[in-house]
């Protein structure tokens, strides 16, 4: 590669350091803004796709930060159910509930001079909303189980999402308060679909890192191969670019990884995939539809397994299910049939989006 690529650090996965990886202007403006806006203690809002890096982007404002000697805490808003997640951000004292046989400090006391990470802010409940709102005006934490208020603690929060906080606001599921406190700073992190001059730098990076281990075998990847992965939409973004390449660090047995060593879900067939004039207006939802509608992929191998390895959020999944309902006029059987599901998974479809909240009312498609 002729062109340099951007690089910023702190640490991230396997020890090394995060970098934004990329020639694209798209990572050269974002690498500036960053820069501009770490020196200061004013609240992020990161906003972008599942998959784009906004973690990255995080612990790359915070190693510019003056707080770059201090922790850095990432806390994933939708891995935990909203009591859990009270007591992960505030902590609570010993006997505040069933299991709690020791006072412990939450995640917000730990960053103290620090910068926490809020991941998925849009999937807090209105309640976890209030109380995050109330500890951003004081800095007192108030601990689960515990009289009056705690501590002052010195943190810069930084958060991030991938869902539209506006329309939240309008449909009154997220606090318009809560968002104006959060949107002091606004960093937009683009999809890998609108850089896709950025691809071959990132597999010479990402292949670079896997060559460390000896049981890599794979050192580049062919023309063609390369030529696939750019015409590729990439709803996971760089996640999915990664764990397309892990995979080939694994099971490729030779220097040079051809087109044949790609997953199928990545190749494109020719003057079907790769349609720039309109790839920006289509979201990771409308390419997971076209490929449950058009080419009849099942919900399982599709939706669920990206959902499931956390390559797409509730959000996502949420707006999936929609689209099969405008379509079917409300009718969940035949989504799941339109979702290329067997009918004797019909009730297994039903319970995974109950248990993950993602069970979208049927009733206003049927009008």
């Amino acid at each position: 590669m002729t062109a340099k690529p951007a690089f910023i650090g702190s640490e991230i996965r396997r020890g090394a350091r995060p970098k934004l990886v990329g020639v694209s202007h798209h990572i050269a403006e974002l690498s500036r803004e960053i820069e501009r806006v770490a020196h200061s203690d004013a609240k992020i809002l990161i906003t972008g796709e599942s998959g784009t890096g906004k973690e990255v982007v995080a612990q790359c404002v915070h190693a510019l930060s003056t707080r770059a000697a201090r922790s850095f805490i990432a806390v994933n808003c939708a891995g935990l159910p909203e009591t859990l997640l009270e007591s992960e951000l505030f902590g609570h004292v010993r006997g505040s509930f069933t299991g709690a046989y020791r006072d412990k400090p939450g995640k917000l006391e730990l960053a103290h001079e620090g910068s926490v990470f809020l991941d998925e802010i849009g999937e807090m409940t209105l309640r976890m909303q209030g109380l995050l709102l109330r500890f951003l005006e004081s800095g007192e934490l108030q601990k689960v189980g515990a009289d009056g208020s705690g501590r002052r603690v010195n943190v810069r929060v930084i958060a991030a999402t991938n869902r539209n906080l506006r329309d939240m606001v309008a449909q009154g599921t997220f606090r318009e308060d809560l968002f104006y406190r959060l949107n002091v700073i606004h960093l937009e992190v683009p999809a890998l679909r609108e850089r896709r001059e950025d691809i071959p730098v990132l597999v010479d990076y990402f292949l670079e890192q896997f060559a460390r281990d000896d049981a890599c075998t794979v050192r580049s990847i062919s023309a063609d191969a390369m030529e696939q992965l750019k015409r590729y939409s990439w709803p996971g973004n760089v996640r999915q670019l990664l764990n397309v390449l892990e995979r080939l660090a694994i099971t490729c047995r030779q220097q040079v990884a051809t087109s044949a060593d790609l997953p199928a879900d990545v190749l494109v067939q020719e003057g079907i995939g790769f349609r720039p004039k309109f790839e920006r207006r289509r979201t990771v939802a409308d390419d997971l539809y076209r490929r449950l509608v058009e080419e009849r992929e099942s919900f399982w191998s599709c939706v669920h397994a990206l959902y499931i390895d956390r390559e797409i959020t509730r959000g996502t999944l949420r707006e999936v299910i929609q689209k099969g309902l405008k379509e079917t006029r409300g009718n969940y059987r035949l989504v799941a049939r339109l979702f290329n599901l067997d009918h004797r998974d019909y009730k297994r479809f039903l319970n995974f989006l109950r248990k993950h909240d993602c069970q979208v009312p049927f009733k206003e498609f049927r009008q």
